[in-house]
């Protein structure tokens, strides 16, 4: 089993959406596998047969982008979003480099748990290039939200969503707490850290965290998205193939926990512990965005076997279509966190 850097994959599907996909195995802890290409068994693009096609390569050495010129060889969790100025940010989670090792946690690299390049790329069908990426004094990727990665206390501040409200960018993180079993960790909390700066410096807004505990733990990995006025927040438990819950906010008020509204399965209410599913199981690292050409918001996420999966609902409560496949995991057994680019809104 493989790591290496993000894909770009462009799936058709009467209407679909661009997909980050990512070629490592769907076992917890991403920081001990090797992100370097052909010494972990990848070679290229993989040749999928279905609807959905490789495009190119985003990160690491095989990559135009030539990320390794400042540390970065293998990168995880990948959230795009437009910084309301048409600029696409991208942050990244776990990210591999050379350097000293974190053995404590057993990875035999070097990583940061949170990064974020930016990029002018608004049609990304010949691929995604980056601009610039925030960088340490030394010139390399640097955290955002530092983490002390010491086991069973925080091992890694991982980035789940992100959006920009009225300048400012929002991010959601998870700190995790332990890797489980395949598939499955467990979090300390989320929370919401902000930047004014356009991604440079942000903080951590320690009033906005959750706990993962009753209904708070239900939005423990996140995905965002606005309409009409809203900031809307759909989110799952930690780890793999749980529900998915929905909340909104006015967008003006997101990082208010208290203005949060929960969708309880016929109206809209305060309680966070009256929450109730709006897809009912099989859900994984998410994304969300509304699609013109369908006239519906979609959902991309990997489901039990690991396949790139599609669900379709005419409002973000619901009722949310079945899972339509766009890689099926006989084509990519290792694919896993498929997010959205933010600006394919049409029939690709």
């Amino acid at each position: 089993m493989t790591k290496t850097a993000p894909l770009l994959l462009s799936a058709v599907a009467g209407a679909t959406a661009l997909l980050l996909a990512m070629t490592s195995p769907a076992a917890a802890n991403p920081n001990a596998i090797n992100p370097i290409p052909v010494l972990n068994g990848t070679n290229g693009l993989p040749q999928l047969p279905g609807r959905t096609k490789a495009v190119f390569q985003v990160t690491g050495m095989a990559s135009p982008n030539n990320t390794q010129a400042y540390n970065v060889l293998g990168t995880d969790l990948g959230i795009m979003w437009d910084n309301g100025n048409g600029e696409m940010l991208t942050a990244f989670g776990d990210t591999a480099g050379l350097g000293l090792p974190n053995l404590l946690v057993g990875s035999t690299w070097a990583w940061r748990s949170n990064i974020l390049v930016r990029s002018h790329t608004q049609d990304p069908s010949n691929g995604v290039y980056f601009d610039s990426v925030v960088r340490d004094i030394f010139g390399q990727a640097r955290d955002l939200i530092p983490s002390p990665k010491i086991p069973f206390i925080e091992i890694s501040r991982i980035p789940t969503a992100a959006i920009s409200v009225g300048g400012t960018q929002i991010m959601s993180l998870m700190s995790v707490k332990s890797w489980d079993d395949v598939g499955q960790w467990t979090t300390n909390y989320s929370s919401l850290a902000v930047s004014g700066d356009n991604g440079e410096n942000w903080v951590e807004l320690p009033a906005t965290r959750r706990a993962d505990d009753g209904g708070n733990s239900n939005f423990q990995m996140n995905a965002f998205v606005k309409r009409g006025g809203f900031l809307y927040n759909f989110g799952t438990d930690s780890g793999r193939n749980h529900p998915a819950y929905v909340a909104r906010v006015p967008e003006g008020a997101a990082t208010d926990l208290g203005a949060y509204e929960y969708w309880d399965g016929g109206r809209w209410q305060k309680d966070v512990n009256a929450a109730q599913p709006v897809v009912g199981g099989g859900v994984s690292e998410m994304s969300v965005m509304w699609n013109d050409y369908l006239g519906q918001y979609i959902m991309l996420t990997t489901d039990p076997w690991n396949s790139v999966v599609m669900y379709t609902s005419p409002s973000p409560e619901g009722p949310w279509s079945p899972p339509s496949v766009l890689i099926d995991t006989r084509e990519l057994p290792t694919a896993y966190a498929p997010y959205i680019f933010p600006y394919q809104t049409g029939r690709d």
